[in-house]
């Protein structure tokens, strides 16, 4: 900035916590609105608290990302994203590992007895080699991808490791650059436009990303005056293949997708099925930034033509157990044949829970049963991360290495599994997820878009007339929380506030 004529200053915002991250996610956005106190755009310019104007969001994580992208919209000054990029991965018997993924995948071969606690240790002392976003196409890779491709940030700046020079390079890059985007009068509704929303999404589909961006790009559409329903991720999704091999779907570390040419090589794929001409920080349209990009490594980001999968990564689920529709990333599957998938339920209240249940080994369960934990949505628990679910100790020792999961809650974008998550609305609010009970038959088929409990409207509407919610799991009566549980829309909404 200052070699561009500007005079910075620096702010530092909240950190987040992770059991309650979307409720800060939400505080960060207005903290930041706040700070630079821009409640207007071009047409009614704001009365700051500082004489900002412009602004450099650094930004690497989970809900940091998209919060600093929702206060951008909202505040609408001349804006530029540093991302500050991913870990390296370590190694462990010669393979490269990163964390979350490797570790949920080891330690259930810790449980099942496959390796000891010694190479457990050694494992958990090499899978965190250095600073940047967790190894794999989690949260925190996926939203800084689409950050990337909404036109935020500098092309290439996704995934890029953390600690070499080249994303330092990038940074001081953004400086002078967003200087540029001052002069020039470009801001982030310029940039952030119903098109880039859509591009956004289908990049999301094509590199399997989390399903938490489901939630973060709604929330960061309505900050846009933008509508964007659940319903037309899988209208996406059914026209954008699932074309990059990275984990928790693939093999490779996010970095590796980095190097292979990253989100702008994936875009190059993706030409034909994109909106080109949506402008972005360089200044220049997609279609410009595009012209000269080649893809490094057709292995890690395949042509159009040659999809891992012929339809994107993530669907979108309805039926009787999720009248507003749950999520799936499908692509995460370890056996795809429980994409197609009948079996009956057992039912756990909260995770403390299920964790005492699954990980006893004197339990009665097969491969054929549907683990569900409700109760973990936004109006109960702040939706933390709880959905992915163990495999029972009893069937990792028979070498099970998937099963059916369901929750009103998330997961981390680092897990795997047939999992289902964010049923919309949720249990505590009396949701049909509240009216299932053990041994229920409960059928997932991922071709009709279907998750249904097999009971009648009738019997679903008996049982919640006789059902009373449980205790919420936070009581706050007042502060940021507060305003959270009295205020907070459910998951196919975008867990905002109306208000924002």
């Amino acid at each position: 900035v200052l070699s561009a004529g500007g005079f910075p200053l620096e702010y530092n915002t909240l950190s987040l916590c992770p059991g309650q991250s979307l409720p800060n996610r939400n505080l960060l956005a207005l903290e930041v609105e706040s700070i630079i106190c821009g409640v207007g755009g071009k047409e009614d310019p704001a009365p700051y608290a500082e004489p900002a104007d412009a602004v450099v969001f650094i930004c690497s994580c989970d809900k940091d990302i998209p919060a600093l992208l929702m206060a951008a919209a909202r505040i609408n000054l001349p804006s530029i994203f540093v991302l500050g990029g991913a870990m390296l991965p370590g190694k462990f018997k010669g393979e490269d590992v990163v964390c979350c993924t490797d570790a949920q995948r080891l330690e259930r071969d810790l449980r099942a007895g496959i390796i000891t606690e010694e190479e457990w240790r050694e494992f958990r002392e090499c899978v965190f080699p250095c600073s940047g976003a967790c190894g794999p196409m989690g949260t925190a890779n996926t939203m800084q991808c689409m950050a990337e491709a909404l036109g935020m940030a500098l092309p290439g700046s996704a995934c890029s490791p953390a600690i070499l020079a080249e994303t330092y390079r990038r940074a001081e890059e953004s400086g002078r650059k967003v200087m540029e985007l001052l002069k020039n009068d470009i801001r982030p509704r310029d940039i952030m436009t119903e098109e880039s929303l859509e591009n956004a999404i289908k990049v999301l589909m094509a590199i399997g990303g989390s399903t938490n961006a489901i939630i973060h790009l709604i929330a960061i559409a309505h900050e846009l005056d933008i509508k964007l329903p659940l319903e037309k991720f899988d209208e996406i999704s059914r026209k954008t293949p699932f074309l990059v091999d990275v984990k928790p779907n693939g093999r490779y570390p996010a970095v590796d997708f980095h190097r292979a040419g990253g989100v702008p090589a994936l875009m190059k794929q993706m030409e034909p099925i994109i909106n080109l001409d949506v402008l972005t920080v360089t200044g220049k349209t997609l279609k410009e930034n595009l012209a000269n990009v080649q893809v490094k490594n057709a292995n890690i980001i395949r042509p159009l033509n040659q999809p891992f999968l012929h339809e994107g990564g993530i669907a979108i689920l309805k039926g009787n157990l999720a009248p507003r529709g749950a999520v799936i990333k499908h692509s995460a599957s370890i056996d795809r044949r429980l994409l197609h998938h009948k079996g009956p339920a057992v039912v756990f209240n909260s995770p403390e829970e299920a964790y005492r249940h699954l990980l006893r080994e004197d339990i009665e369960i097969t491969e054929d049963h549907v683990l569900i934990l409700r109760y973990q949505g936004p109006k109960a628990a702040c939706m933390p991360e709880t959905g992915a679910l163990p495999i029972p100790t009893v069937l990792a020792k028979r070498g099970v290495k998937d099963i059916v999961r369901i929750t009103d809650g998330r997961m981390s974008g680092t897990q795997f599994g047939t999992i289902v998550l964010h049923v919309s609305p949720e249990a505590y609010v009396g949701g049909p997820l509240a009216a299932v009970e053990n041994g229920d038959t409960v059928e997932l088929d991922l071709t009709r878009r279907l998750l249904e409990v097999k009971l009648t409207d009738k019997q679903i509407k008996e049982r919640l007339e006789r059902w009373t919610p449980p205790e919420p799991r936070y009581n706050y009566k007042r502060g940021p929380h507060a305003l959270w549980f009295n205020f907070c829309t459910q998951a196919d909404e975008g867990c905002i506030y109306p208000f924002m």
